[in-house]
């Protein structure tokens, strides 16, 4: 009977073994193919949180992505600028990426791209940290506290090699062939969008606003963090098709004011409004609008430097 159970527990032993090799074997070349992507949304992502030096960075969601020309900014302000934006992301992993940005050095100028609802809760926003889980291992000081916020569990699952990039094969695939390159081609991490509105808009539905606790901390720490590394903050709200009024902006315009940053907000401007010339869709201008915002907005900045 008890060689049974010596035999039993031998074969259990094993194949715990075989688990852990074969889990770091395959954890291990995911992430060398994860990083060894040269373009797309993971190498902007992968620049952002350990390569970027430019003097300024723009951060936000997609419409941070689509709105903010590099080279506008940088013949008017004469200093080198980067795109931050990251798509479909909100308030929550961009305090994360500028926790990672500051702990390497810190830009003279960041721009917060501010959205609408940036205070609305979504278990999307939680989900969507999924995507700062390849760069645990390296960055656990500065992303400890933000991954604990995707659920209690996560920092046990991240004892597995493979955890932080089992759903994403399909994409570290696509990321490392060369066609990817031409797919979608960003400018200085800016992604230019074509095309126009041609179709009749319906008004935005209404939004029934449950607010984040932990994104208006996690917009709070941003703030605090910019200015005790001595950057100059500007949180901005970019332009809409359609004019919105949600609670969240008039929550960030208050603690901006309350805490001493700069809050524009191009949500209802006249140039903009309604302006399906300037759009590639109700939340996203094309090129051309995201040229002329752009100029706007770095009058407004040689103003207030």
């Amino acid at each position: 009977m008890q060689n049974k159970y010596v035999k039993f527990f031998g074969r259990l032993l094993i194949l715990i073994a075989i688990f852990f090799v074969f889990d770091f074997t395959i954890g291990k070349a995911l992430k060398y193919f994860y990083f060894k992507q040269s373009s797309g949304y993971q190498y902007r992502l992968s620049y952002v949180i350990d390569g970027t030096k430019e003097e300024m960075l723009a951060f936000g969601s997609s419409r941070a992505n689509h709105h903010y020309v590099p080279n506008v900014f940088q013949d008017s302000l004469k200093l080198s600028f980067y795109n931050a934006g990251i798509d479909g992301q909100f308030i929550l992993f961009e305090d994360a990426l500028i926790k990672c940005v500051i702990s390497r050095y810190s830009p003279k100028y960041i721009v917060l791209d501010f959205n609408a609802d940036e205070f609305v809760y979504t278990e999307s926003s939680y989900d969507r940290l999924a995507d700062l889980l390849p760069y645990y291992a390296s960055h656990k000081k500065e992303l400890e506290s933000t991954i604990e916020l995707k659920g209690k569990y996560e920092k046990l699952k991240l004892l597995s090699k493979m955890y932080p990039f089992n759903s994403i094969i399909l994409t570290i695939a696509v990321g490392n062939l060369e066609f990817n390159k031409k797919r979608k081609e960003d400018i200085q991490g800016y992604v230019p969008l074509t095309g126009k509105i041609d179709y009749d808009v319906k008004p935005l539905p209404l939004v029934k606003e449950k607010i984040d606790s932990n994104k208006i901390n996690a917009f709070k720490d941003v703030i605090i963090r910019c200015k005790n590394a001595g950057i100059k903050l500007f949180v901005v709200v970019s332009p809409y098709f359609e004019n919105t009024d949600l609670h969240s902006l008039q929550m960030g315009a208050q603690i901006s004011q309350e805490m001493n940053v700069p809050f524009w907000d191009y949500s209802s401007d006249k140039t903009f409004l309604g302006n399906k010339e300037l759009f590639k869709d109700v939340k996203h201008l094309n090129d051309s609008g995201a040229v002329i915002f752009s100029q706007k907005l770095v009058q407004r900045i040689n103003e207030n430097k």
